[in-house]
């Protein structure tokens, strides 16, 4: 079984891009964020073409996220249980389902913009609330994982220069805390392979040339339990994808399981 997650920047303009993507990997659930699109323009009758079912949590040009999967799609769950508001409204920003074997969640986690704006201490409360959701499911029998765009870089190996985000988001000790605290529910983070250089960068800004340069981040991260994990077989960065006009500024990051 293959599962893979991606920031598509804008589903819309990405739509060529990732119907041939699905098609040429054969990937079986696909996690997406960052739609930016309203529930009822998500290429729902696309993706059936190819063989997909297609569930969708978006409310606008901001945001959304969804599974898309030709293994199967139940029990979904939309938005996030008990997360908080944000200027009077809970953001699309999680859906869960069944697909398969697996339980699977894709979350967009809010990006906390500067330490001393109120998105921070948001995405602060995000993560408390993320926990506490996925606690049943990590500690469960079946094989479950969080997978998404997580807007924090777990270690300094995870940026492409430390020094350069210091007194930045993505990398506080209080992210990356949050983070070590959603691994104590059973979760482990499913480190992929890079496909060039010697760090899975997931990430890289479309500014000053960071791509070609690899001046990435590892933001975009696979949570599973242990019944996740012990069936892995693989996991990639397919950085192919970040490459060429009109690619998304993340890249797919795919998880081969032996389901």
């Amino acid at each position: 079984m293959r599962i893979a997650t991606w920031n598509v920047n804008s589903i819309t303009a990405r739509l060529p891009r990732l119907l041939a993507w699905l098609e040429s990997t054969g990937t079986d659930v696909l996690c997406i964020q960052e739609t930016k699109c309203a529930a009822e323009q998500f290429p729902a009758d696309e993706l059936r073409e190819l063989g997909y079912e297609s569930a969708v949590n978006a409310t606008g040009r901001w945001n959304g996220v969804a599974l898309v999967s030709r293994a199967g799609l139940a029990d979904v769950v939309m938005g996030l249980p008990g997360g908080p508001d944000y200027e009077g409204v809970q953001e699309p920003r999680a859906i869960s389902a069944t697909c398969g074997p697996v339980r699977l969640w894709s979350v967009y986690v809010p990006n906390g913009r500067e330490i001393a704006h109120e998105h921070y201490a948001y995405k602060l409360r995000w993560f408390e609330a993320l926990q506490k959701a996925v606690a049943p499911d990590a500690a469960g029998s079946q094989p479950f994982a969080v997978l998404g765009d997580f807007n924090v870089a777990p270690t300094d190996e995870d940026v492409w220069d430390p020094a350069l985000f210091e007194g930045a988001t993505h990398v506080t000790p209080a992210e990356r805390a949050a983070l070590a605290t959603l691994r104590e529910e059973g979760l482990s983070d499913v480190m992929p392979r890079p496909l060039k250089y010697d760090r899975p960068y997931t990430f890289w800004d479309y500014r000053e040339l960071r791509f070609p340069k690899n001046k990435g981040m590892r933001i975009d991260l696979v949570y599973g339990n242990a019944p996740f994990t012990t069936a892995v077989k693989d996991s990639y960065v397919d950085r192919e994808e970040r490459k060429g006009k009109g690619a998304s500024d993340h890249a797919p990051v795919v998880v081969d399981l032996d389901l």
